[in-house]
């Protein structure tokens, strides 16, 4: 006789991110596994958030308590509502030799956070890991996101009770609670060119906003802006649901500018400097002026 080695492919890599959606909504990709040998192979799906090991795997030093350096959480933020936040279908069968099978994964956060995650275990016969993909998304409680700057946040949620329905209540009444951004920007003295970053602003793809609904934007911050030597490239505009933008931050200081100089880094730090986007996100601008040499 000889020996057959059950081989396969999978259409994602070691990575599927389901984006960005609006806390409560629900969406799902398609991944596809194919069986590239001469068996037909018998196949489970396991999650990690759902491993009969999780609880006692979690008798550890908390991961908020160890170094960031340190963290390597592979389950991420899951739901209030005790329902897992990723599901995937089906969860066992088989592949016939030289065929296919489609593999739905969906993702129904019940409150925002950027920090949900699992791992997607794909099993052989029971017990050989055919492949690993690491699952993740995040949810906003507004059909709006923004990326870029300096995480203010971080990935383990607090242990205080919260209430999931209040965000929900607040964007009902018209009031949105406000998301900070820090972006950095460092100058060189006596440099022609001005210091840049950007941010990226996106509108989701939601059932919450009509098919040619637009959404508009716009970031303001008042006369301190251009007086302390920052300027926006592309602050306001429309959105289509899917639509992504970048808006560009430069900052040239003003010569009457006055800088803190510190030891040993010789940079200076201006704050303070906020504006609004899209009437929910409040942006704060943090620069540091550095000195050649």
């Amino acid at each position: 006789g000889h020996g057959v080695v059950p081989s396969t492919t999978c259409s994602v890599g070691e990575e599927l991110d389901m984006g960005y959606v609006v806390a409560g909504d629900t969406v799902t990709a398609t991944l596809k596994i194919e069986n590239t040998s001469s068996l037909t192979l018998p196949f489970s799906v396991q999650l990690e958030s759902l491993s009969p090991t999780r609880d006692r795997d979690r008798q550890k030093i908390p991961s908020f308590l160890t170094s960031p350096l340190q963290r390597a959480e592979i389950v991420g933020t899951q739901n209030y509502n005790g329902f897992s936040v990723f599901s995937v279908s089906p969860t066992e069968g088989k592949i016939e030799a030289g065929t296919s099978q489609d593999f739905v994964v969906t993702f129904s956060p019940d409150h925002e956070s950027l920090y949900y995650s699992d791992r997607l275990k794909v099993l052989l016969f029971g017990k050989q890991t055919a492949h690993e993909i690491h699952l993740k998304g995040a949810a906003r409680d507004h059909p709006m996101f923004v990326e870029g700057g300096v995480p203010l946040d971080v990935p383990v949620e607090s242990l205080a009770v919260t209430s999931p329905v209040a965000p929900q209540e607040a964007l009902k009444g018209g009031k949105v609670p406000p998301l900070s951004l820090l972006l950095l920007l460092e100058y060189v003295e006596g440099s022609a060119e001005p210091a840049r970053a950007e941010i990226t602003v996106g509108a989701m793809q939601s059932p919450v906003l009509a098919a040619k609904q637009a959404v508009q934007f716009r970031l303001a911050g008042g006369a301190e802006l251009p007086r302390a030597g920052f300027s926006l490239a592309g602050a306001q505009g429309a959105l289509e649901r899917g639509q992504r933008r970048r808006i560009g931050v430069s900052w040239l200081p003003p010569a009457e500018l006055q800088v803190s100089w510190a030891r040993p880094r010789r940079s200076g730090v201006l704050e303070g400097v906020t504006g609004v986007l899209a009437g929910c996100h409040t942006g704060v601008l943090a620069v540091s002026h550095r000195s050649p040499g």
